[in-house]
């Protein structure tokens, strides 16, 4: 089954082309260059867009304008090619990243996403003897090595939401409409009052 996966929920964007588990090509961009992407996965693999059986996107949670980028590209593309579609959790690609992997995520505000999903100040996150992956491990590194985390080099893939990952999470496909995004809190943005 051809599938196509992203996920646009952090500051860097990931796709990738996967059929029957097998990884045709990845990319990583930001989340405004995910159509480019999804182009260019699409002609280096030599398929056109309706040779797609199915679309995993990530839900976050992560950045609201991003995690809401990956949600209505995907919007669009299931209900253009008329594909069933899968949400995966932007925590759980990342914590299959390797076995025993603790996502962490940048949920700024001086706060990270994790399991749960909640999001909490660093210094209330138990990392101890935790492999921590993500942008939050990164972004947090100091004080979460401080308390006992080992946490991968900054440039290392473990800390990518993986859209490969995506794809092999996947379970259950169905309506877009059943796709939720996982926000953990409100946005920043208010409306106006009148």
């Amino acid at each position: 089954m051809l599938t196509l996966a992203f996920d646009t929920a952090t500051d860097v964007a990931t796709s990738a082309l996967v059929d029957e588990g097998t990884v045709l090509g990845e990319r990583v961009s930001v989340p405004r260059s995910l159509l480019a992407d999804v182009d260019a996965l699409l002609r280096d693999a030599g398929v056109g867009p309706f040779d797609l059986a199915a679309l995993v996107v990530g839900t976050g949670p992560g950045s609201f304008t991003s995690t809401r980028i990956g949600l209505a590209a995907a919007r669009g593309l299931v209900l253009a090619l008329g594909l069933p579609v899968a949400g995966v959790s932007t925590l759980d690609a990342l914590a299959a990243s390797r076995d025993g992997a603790y996502p962490v995520i940048d949920a700024r505000r001086g706060e990270v996403f994790v399991r749960g999903p909640e999001a909490r100040r660093p210094d209330e996150v138990e990392v101890a003897g935790k492999l921590c992956v993500g942008s939050g491990a990164v972004r947090y590194r100091e004080l979460l090595e401080a308390a006992g985390a080992e946490i991968p080099p900054d440039d290392d893939p473990r800390h990518l939401p993986r859209a490969a990952l995506h794809a092999g999470l996947a379970e259950a496909y169905g309506a877009v409409e059943e796709i939720q995004p996982v926000y953990v809190r409100e946005p920043d943005a208010k409306p106006r009052e009148a």
